[in-house]
């Protein structure tokens, strides 16, 4: 999938490039635009949220007694979901095409877990999957590399790190018990994270604003788990974030 939203956004800037290289020049949204060391703006964003998990060995997989058969955890599998984010921007000239950008934005998220649990004959098994909810307060600090203008037209890269705050994390505290082979319970995760991140994307200069397109990938660094005392946080040895972001931007 990461794969293709590449793919995808080196097709749409190279198409953008040649169409901006076919400019006359002979009108020119926003000359000077970048002469201001100080802009604002606001973002609209979706994004693809998924874990990167690393299970413990086979061998010291917890089981448990269901129905009075007892199973072994055979495989865990995460699944990403869409969501959408809001925030604004701030943009600091630092060179002529150097910019830093202050991003805050507030995210909602959603991912799961999938776990097949499997009896010792091989003849039956159960799944269950547990729901990950998020409210993300992110705080993003990146370095934005600018291509020199053409006509109405630019390109970039663009990376650095950020702070996440889940605001959700506490709400998943009271679902879990002190039992080790309880299945109703969820897995926990923690509240705070650092990421870093890298992206791309392209600038167009229109009358009264930039409108800009960007597509980012977010990885955590934080191990997330919290090691409870159940079979489904036992089965997993790290538990890390990992994000696509397709931001529209608006600057004055």
């Amino acid at each position: 999938m990461f794969k293709g939203y590449k793919l995808i956004l080196i097709l749409f800037i190279c198409a953008c490039s040649s169409f901006a290289q076919r400019s006359d020049g002979m009108s020119t949204n926003l000359s000077h635009f970048y002469q201001g060391k100080l802009h604002f703006g606001f973002t609209l964003a979706a994004n693809f949220t998924d874990f990167r998990i690393h299970t413990v060995n086979n061998a010291a997989f917890p089981d448990t007694v269901i129905d009075d058969t007892r199973y072994k955890i055979r495989s865990v599998y995460t699944k990403g979901d869409p969501g959408f984010a809001l925030g604004i921007v701030c943009d600091v000239r630092l060179h002529e095409y150097v910019r830093a950008r202050f991003t805050p934005n507030i995210s909602f998220a959603s991912r799961s877990l999938e776990y097949t649990l499997e009896n010792a004959k091989h003849d039956s098994t159960k799944i269950y999957v547990k729901s990950v909810e998020s409210t993300f307060l992110i705080f993003p600090i990146e370095l934005k590399l600018q291509s020199k203008r053409l006509g109405n037209f630019s390109a970039y890269v663009i990376g650095g790190g950020a702070y996440v705050l889940d605001l959700a994390s506490n709400k998943k505290a009271a679902a879990v018990s002190s039992s080790a082979n309880r299945l109703d319970d969820a897995v926990r995760i923690k509240r705070d994270d650092i990421t870093y991140s890298i992206g791309a994307g392209v600038d167009f200069y229109l009358q009264y604003f930039k409108f800009g397109m960007e597509l980012k990938v977010m990885n955590g660094t934080k191990n997330l788990l919290y090691k409870d005392n159940n079979i489904f946080s036992k089965s997993v040895d790290k538990v890390n974030s990992k994000m696509v972001v397709f931001s529209l931007t608006f600057e004055g």
